[in-house]
């Protein structure tokens, strides 16, 4: 690599990330027996998979200056409701699903409407829809879980390919799909626009609205997909899944390197981040360290996250 690549490199966001997330898993290499056997490892990708897949929307969620609290409730409620379809209704496999699917979408363009048309807060917003989707899961299904579902839909869960878990190769396909979207496309070109000057970007005429209930479908939409995988890993829809899954992904989305100001950051800085917070939870379990003292290491470590983000902030 040569210096000026080497300068590029360092100034990137994916730098600090990685850098990370390499300090991270050599202290665990050190200090912990079977980090590195490969069981372990694939325990760790698959560990990060759901919240990597909600990370996708909620990196385009916040790089449009926004931010999505309703990712986790969505979760439930995708996952309820495709269960719900196939079990109680005996629909086929694949238009449960879609069906599921939408209904992430379509909440997450009710969640862009009243952001971009009727001006309110993405945080207010989200977090009250949080409440409706979690409410709505809660109704459909009575409280209780809905189990058994068909083998061949479990296989979205704990199927393998090729040495890989099917929710591994389906994170890293969202992930493939979404550096498309935001990296290789106009839309993310707008996204980034949007984070950085809304005013500038809307003089600039381009219909901010229509792009900012596009974000916000997709984090809906990301946010159903990891539902129904959820739903087939535990081979059940459970309508109190996903509490605090929102916070995770934001946590992945800063420690990816993206400001949670908007307009400044990459997608796979957030897959990163995603891998970052399972190595951490994966090791310090090994090293037996209380659940609740996780909660706070890990807290503390996003804090530094974005106390360096504002730090590197042109």
């Amino acid at each position: 690599m040569t210096t000026t690549s080497l300068e590029r490199w360092r100034a990137s966001s994916a730098f600090l990330p990685c850098t990370g997330l390499l300090l991270v898993s050599a202290f665990m290499m050190v200090f912990t027996e079977h980090f590195l056997s490969l069981d372990n490892l694939l325990n760790i990708a698959l560990q990060a998979s759901i919240n990597g897949i909600i990370a996708v929307g909620m990196t385009a969620a916040i790089l449009s200056g926004g931010i999505d609290l309703s990712v986790g409730a969505v979760v439930a409620l995708s996952g309820t409701l495709s269960s719900g379809l196939m079990v109680q209704f005996g629909l086929p496999i694949a238009p449960a699903m879609a069906l599921g699917l939408a209904s992430g979408a379509l909440f997450g363009l009710f969640n862009g409407a009243c952001v971009a048309w009727l001006q309110m807060p993405p945080i207010i917003v989200t977090l009250a829809t949080m409440g409706i989707a979690r409410g709505l899961a809660l109704l459909y299904t009575g409280g209780y879980p809905i189990d058994g579902l068909p083998e061949s839909f479990a296989w979205l869960g704990s199927g393998t390919v090729l040495g890989l878990k099917v929710p591994v190769l389906i994170m890293l396909g969202c992930y493939a799909a979404g550096c498309l979207l935001l990296h290789s496309a106009a839309f993310g070109r707008y996204v980034y626009a949007i984070g950085s000057n809304e005013l500038a970007t809307r003089l600039s005429g381009v219909p901010v609205a229509r792009y900012k209930m596009a974000v916000y479908a997709l984090s809906g939409f990301t946010a159903a997909i990891a539902g129904l995988v959820q739903a087939a890993r535990v081979t059940s829809g459970q309508p109190g899944v996903g509490v605090g899954f929102e916070l995770d992904a934001i946590a992945a989305v800063v420690l990816g390197g993206t400001s949670i100001a908007g307009g400044r950051g990459a997608l796979m800085g957030s897959l990163v981040g995603a891998l970052l917070l399972a190595v951490l939870n994966n090791g310090l379990n090994m090293l037996g360290i209380s659940p609740y003292l996780q909660l706070v290491i890990k807290g503390l470590i996003v804090l530094l996250a974005i106390f360096i983000s504002r730090e590197r902030r042109p």
